[in-house]
C-alpha cells in the first residue's frame, strides 16, 4: 500500500474519538497488514522516571521483550541517541536483542513530545534491507501524528 494511501487512514484514526491506546493499536493494525515487510510494529514509551522502555500497542507476534533498557537492543540505543537506526540485517548487530529467528531486519524511529524522546515505533520485518529512506521518513510523520494524541 502506498504511503500516502496510509497517512489518510492514519489521519482519520487519529481524529476518532478513541483513547489514544485504542488509536495506536489500529496505526499498528493498518501499518502491519498494509506493507508487505512490515511483519511486528510496536510502539514503546518510556516507562516514568526509570531508564527503561516500556511495550505499548503493537500488532504481530507476542514478544517477551516488554521492558527494554535503555543502551541495550536497537530500541534501547534509539533511546539513549534520539536518532532514527535502520538495520539492514540484525545479524551483523552486536547489541542486538532477537524477538524471533524470522526477524532479518529492523527500524527504530524515535516519538518526540514537546521536543523530548517519550518513546519509539519500532517495525520488525523477516525481510532483509528492506527500508529505505522513504520509509524513514513516512514513520517520522506516523510519529508525529502519534504525538498530537499523546497526554
Amino acid at each position: 500500500m502506498l504511503f500516502s494511501t496510509l497517512k489518510t487512514e492514519i489521519s482519520e484514526i487519529i481524529l476518532q474519538t478513541k483513547s489514544a491506546d485504542q488509536k495506536m493499536q489500529a496505526i499498528c493494525n493498518i501499518l502491519r497488514d498494509g506493507i508487505s515487510y512490515y511483519d511486528w510494529v510496536g510502539f514503546y514509551f518510556k516507562n516514568g522516571n526509570k531508564q527503561e522502555l516500556k511495550l505499548g500497542p503493537y500488532a504481530g507476534d507476542q514478544t517477551d521483550h516488554t521492558i527494554i533498557p535503555f543502551g541495550k537492543g536497537i530500541c534501547g540505543q534509539v533511546a539513549v541517541s534520539n536518532k532514527n537506526f535502520v538495520v539492514p540485517d540484525v545479524k551483523a548487530q552486536d547489541n542486538y536483542i532477537a524477538c524471533s529467528i524470522h526477524v532479518k531486519s529492523e527500524i527504530v524511529i524515535p516519538l518526540f513530545k514537546d521536543g523530548e524522546n517519550i518513546g519509539q515505533i519500532d517495525i520488525d520485518s523477516h525481510t532483509p534491507d528492506p527500508f529505505t529512506k522513504a520509509d524513514e521518513s513516512f514513520l517520522e510523520w506516523v510519529n508525529q501524528e502519534v504525538a498530537k494524541i499523546i497526554s
